[in-house]
């Protein structure tokens, strides 16, 4: 649709003001594609101020600045949004934004280019059908229409307890929230374990939603450097020390964006420096899910492993189904749960019922094992045309370590590379691809980029984006 939408838009501009454009069957005689098609691109065009619609009359050239109404002056919302309220004498709390870490895996990358930029499964991965079914049996529910409980469907609770828990009691229903998704998820904990200006200390590099949503609450994400074996305790320890902060966050399972696991050892030792400290350990498990096919028996999470209600841990459907299906989980014991609780209810209420309902039909269906097989069989497949594809056409490139498991590959860049440069470049030559910058809360290490092979359609796909990524490291020499 991307080529339709372009091509329209160029027609559009040679159109003038209010004049109506060519009938939706003309369209569709002339592009060859179906009425569907057409009323989606003529939608996109809408939503840009390019075209106005009129039911019964047709699509016209929206009017220009001159001819619509007068617009006014909005500078002064630059100083009341700069402005910055401090608490009790404190440091002032930032109230800007930053979402361009979040964007440079959202954005969609113009016609024909390869991304190997996005965050989530390709479209070929995805349960579509099964989902689709799962929505249509769910939704003839009649209780699938009545309010649910604020805190979520009470059996989909109750999957969530034991996928996370295990089967052994560690969890009940009662300790589950259902959220809108993980970043949903995650800003709720961030926003319940914090207050603003107070310190968060995160795994560094880490996942640019979590730093864009502890920075938007007005917490202070703070490094601690992890290797390949996870967050480094005698690190982390220290900065408990010196910071005074009482969270910490961690991806214990294949880590966003370096793929690493908390090894056994460290396991234990990071749950006890974190109760020592009084702190919570924030656990986002967004890769539970997403282990490959040739990949050793996972370690639990550690909120299974908690004795003392330290861990807040974070679960997600979303990544190994669709970004549409935005139904996930926060599991937590004690006096935390209410104030989650309250988070979620004072900002959304609740979860769609027929979202949750339809997400404990796919949980419950057979159809759920063969998806997460048929995902680790393509994930681990699409690593290994990555990570070979790299070497034959970036020999010089640092040794890669690709993990088995997730959707990511995480590329050190030779010294001096200049990462926002080869991203220009990158998409000039067709491939989209995410800079390493966004991911770190402080100065960077070393030049990065994150290349998600999970969202590629396989292997033709992925040797033509490498070749592309090869002619953008030659223009920037660097190949």
């Amino acid at each position: 649709m991307g080529e339709l939408v372009a091509s329209l838009r160029h027609e559009v501009n040679r159109y003038s003001p209010g004049e109506k454009l060519p009938p939706s069957r003309r369209l569709v005689e002339r592009y060859g594609v179906s009425p569907v098609t057409v009323s989606r691109a003529v939608a996109v065009l809408a939503a840009e101020g390019l075209v106005v619609t009129r039911p019964g009359a047709g699509a016209f050239r929206a009017p220009t600045a001159a001819g619509a109404r007068a617009r006014g002056d909005t500078s002064w919302q630059e100083v009341s949004l700069s402005a910055e309220p401090t608490l009790g004498g404190a440091e002032p709390v930032p109230r800007t934004v930053d979402d361009a870490g979040i964007l440079a895996t959202l954005s969609s990358p113009p016609p024909g280019t390869i991304a190997f930029n996005g965050g989530y499964l390709h479209p070929a991965l995805q349960p579509e059908r099964a989902l689709a079914t799962a929505l249509a049996r769910a939704g003839r529910r009649p209780e699938a229409w009545e309010r649910p409980p604020v805190e979520g469907v009470t059996e989909l609770r109750g999957w969530f307890a034991r996928e996370i828990g295990g089967h052994d009691g560690v969890l009940d229903p009662s300790d589950v929230l259902v959220t809108a998704g993980g970043q949903s998820a995650l800003t709720a904990a961030l926003r319940a374990l914090a207050p603003p200006g107070a310190p968060v200390l995160v795994e560094s590099p880490t996942y640019p939603g979590m730093l864009a949503a502890a920075r938007a609450s007005g917490v202070r994400p703070l490094p601690v450097p992890l290797d390949r074996d996870g967050i480094r305790p005698e690190l982390l320890e220290e900065a408990l020390r010196s910071s005074g902060a009482r969270v910490v966050v961690c991806q214990p399972l294949y880590q966003n964006p370096t793929g690493a696991v908390l090894s056994p050892e460290r396991r234990g030792a990071v749950l006890e420096i974190a109760r020592a400290a009084g702190a919570f350990v924030l656990e986002d498990d967004f890769a539970r899910h997403l282990g490959h096919a040739d990949a050793p028996l996972q370690p639990p999470p550690l909120a299974a492993e908690d004795e003392h209600g330290c861990v807040v841990h974070v679960r997600s459907l979303t990544k190994v189904t669709s970004p549409n299906l935005r139904v996930g989980a926060l599991a937590a014991r004690g006096p935390v749960m209410r104030r989650l609780r309250a988070i979620q209810v004072v900002d959304s209420f609740f979860v769609p019922r027929p979202l949750q309902e339809a997400a404990l039909e796919l949980v419950g269906s057979p159809v759920w094992g063969r998806h997460l097989r048929a995902v680790a069989g393509g994930l681990a497949e699409r690593r290994r045309e990555t990570a070979s594809a790299l070497l034959h056409a970036l020999p010089g490139l640092p040794p890669l370590e690709p993990p088995l498991g997730g959707l990511h590959l995480w590329l050190r860049l030779p010294e001096g590379a200049e990462e926002q440069a080869l991203e220009a470049s990158a998409l000039r030559a067709g491939v989209a691809v995410a800079p390493g910058h966004h991911y770190f809360p402080a100065e960077p290490t070393a030049p990065h980029l994150r290349l998600t092979f999970g969202g590629t359609g396989g292997a033709p796909e992925i040797g033509e984006g490498v070749r592309r990524l090869r002619t953008a490291f030659a223009e920037c020499g660097l190949a």
